[in-house]
């Protein structure tokens, strides 16, 4: 057989083979327009307009579609109405955070800056719950800033009027109030 004939049904075969993972991969996603195998739909998105663009699909697919960027799939809520539906009426559902998969290796899905799922909102409740211990939004951090202000103002008046520019004083007491 030809070697020609054979790299043209491979390709072929490889872009059948693409095609049908992606239609098979979309599941239970919104609809949205049919991305290229390896770009996706970034040959339909204006970079000058997104805003727009948005809109066109909006009108086309409704108000939430699915785009593809590369083959990642986006879902995209576009109006006011899907975003309320999404994050009022179903919030615990979308209160998540995404993957970034670098991060992920980084990390090991640890940790309050990357970390996602279960993981992220057992963290996040655990120091929401320290921060409000330590006076997060109470009266009681404005007792300490005051503390620290009277402390750092004994230490002042202690040198006699000098000028001191290697004085630790206002470090300390920045350290005292965090």
């Amino acid at each position: 057989m030809d070697p020609f004939v054979v790299l043209v049904l491979c390709l072929s075969f490889l872009l059948l083979l693409s095609l049908w993972r992606q239609r098979s991969a979309r599941g239970n996603l919104p609809p949205g327009p049919t991305p290229l195998p390896i770009i996706g739909n970034y040959h339909l998105i204006d970079m000058k307009d997104i805003g727009q663009c948005l809109t066109n699909f909006s009108k086309t697919y409704g108000p939430v579609f699915t785009l593809y960027f590369g083959s990642q799939p986006i879902v995209v809520l576009h109006g006011y109405e899907a975003m309320k539906e999404a994050f009022i009426d179903h919030g615990e559902e979308f209160s998540g955070r995404g993957r970034f998969p670098f991060f992920d290796k980084v990390s090991k899905g640890k940790g309050i800056g990357f970390s996602h799922g279960n993981v992220w909102k057992a963290t996040r409740v655990f120091t929401v719950n320290t921060l409000r211990k330590l006076g997060m939004g109470k009266r009681t951090i404005e007792n300490k800033v005051q503390e620290e202000a009277q402390w750092l103002m004994k230490e002042l008046k202690k040198t006699n009027g000098k000028c001191r520019s290697d004085s630790p004083f206002i470090s300390w007491s920045m350290h005292g109030c965090v």
